[in-house]
C-alpha cells in the first residue's frame, strides 16, 4: 500500500519560535514535507535536515493559513522548482493576511522573519488525493477553526497517520485569536467520527498524539471561553490575570502561554464582554 514503508521526520522549533512543528515524509524516491516552520533559521535548519537524507523534495504540503507553518518555507524550498500545495481556502487566507502578518512579526522577529515568502502554487480541493513518488496524501478541508482555514493530510489509505495541523495541541497552551472556536469544536468532534481512534495524529506543537487528545482540547477550549465570559471586565487588568490564572490552573505549563494571552482580548470582544478598543 503506498505510504506504509515511508518514516516521518519532525524538525521542532525552540521556545521562541512558537515549538512549530515542520514533517519530512521520506519515501523510497523523495521527500514530502507538511509545513515549513516560522522563521529563517528554521527554514533553513529544515533544508539541512532535507539536505541530509539525500532525496528530492516533491512537494510542500500546507495544513493551514498561519505564518509559523509557512513563513520558513521559502528556506526549504530554495531554488527548487517545488510545487507548494495547499487548499483553495488556506491559500486565499495566506494571500489575504500575508501583509498584516509582516507588519505583527517584522517587529518581534527582526531578520528573523522572511523578507520573500513563498505562497501555494497549487490549490487542491477536499477529498483530493495526490500521488508523490510512492506515497499518496489526501487533504481534509476543514474550513475556520484554529485558524481562519485549516486543513488536515492523510498519508496513505487507512487513516492512521494524519498531519493534523494545530486541530490539537500537544498540551501546550493554545492560540484562539481568529475567534473561530465554535467551528474549531465543530472540527473536533468531525474529526473524533472519521478518523479511527488508534491514528497517529502528527501535529503542529508538540505530539505525536491520538484522538485522545481531541477530549483535552474540547476541555481547554470551552474552560478558556468560561473563563473570558466569568472574568470582570469593568477592570480589564483584572480580568486577563483572571482568566491567565483559570488557564494555568488547568494545563500548568508556560509552554506557547503568550499565544493564549494573545487571544484573551479578541475573544472577549467577540462574546460581547469588553467593547472594542
Amino acid at each position: 500500500m503506498p505510504g506504509t514503508e515511508s518514516r516521518i521526520h519532525r524538525h521542532t522549533a525552540g521556545p521562541q519560535r512558537a515549538l512549530v512543528n515542520a514533517y519530512l515524509v521520506e519515501t523510497s524516491d523523495g521527500i514530502v514535507a507538511i509545513d515549513g516552520t516560522l522563521t529563517v533559521s528554521d527554514g533553513r535548519a529544515l533544508r539541512e535536515l532535507l539536505e541530509s537524507l539525500g532525496k528530492p523534495l516533491l512537494a510542500v504540503l500546507v495544513t493551514h493559513s498561519h505564518p509559523d507553518h509557512y513563513g520558513g518555507i521559502v528556506e526549504l524550498v530554495g531554488a527548487d522548482d517545488v510545487p507548494v500545495i495547499a487548499t483553495v481556502g488556506v491559500d486565499a487566507v495566506i494571500r489575504r493576511d500575508d501583509a498584516l502578518k509582516e507588519e505583527i512579526l517584522r517587529p518581534m522577529f527582526g531578520e528573523e522573519w522572511p523578507r520573500e515568502r513563498v505562497f501555494p502554487n497549487r490549490t487542491v480541493s477536499d477529498g483530493e488525493t495526490l500521488e508523490l513518488g510512492d506515497a499518496h496524501f489526501t487533504v481534509v478541508d476543514l474550513g475556520p477553526g484554529e485558524s481562519p482555514h485549516d486543513s488536515v493530510w492523510l498519508l496513505g489509505d487507512d487513516r492512521r497517520t494524519v498531519f493534523l495541523g494545530d486541530q490539537a495541541y500537544g498540551h501546550k497552551h493554545a492560540y484562539l485569536a481568529d475567534r473561530f472556536y465554535d467551528e474549531w469544536l465543530g472540527n473536533l468532534e468531525r474529526l473524533r467520527q472519521e478518523l479511527p481512534a488508534d491514528a497517529t495524529l502528527q501535529i503542529g506543537h508538540g505530539g505525536p498524539v491520538t484522538p485522545a487528545q481531541f477530549d483535552w482540547q474540547r476541555e481547554y477550549v470551552e474552560t478558556f471561553l468560561d473563563a473570558v465570559r466569568a472574568a470582570d471586565w469593568s477592570q480589564p487588568d483584572t480580568a486577563r490575570a483572571a482568566v491567565v490564572e483559570r488557564m494555568t490552573r488547568l494545563l500548568p505549563t508556560d509552554e506557547l502561554q503568550f499565544l493564549m494571552e494573545l487571544s484573551i482580548e479578541p475573544v472577549a470582544v467577540k462574546l460581547g464582554a469588553r467593547a472594542p478598543a
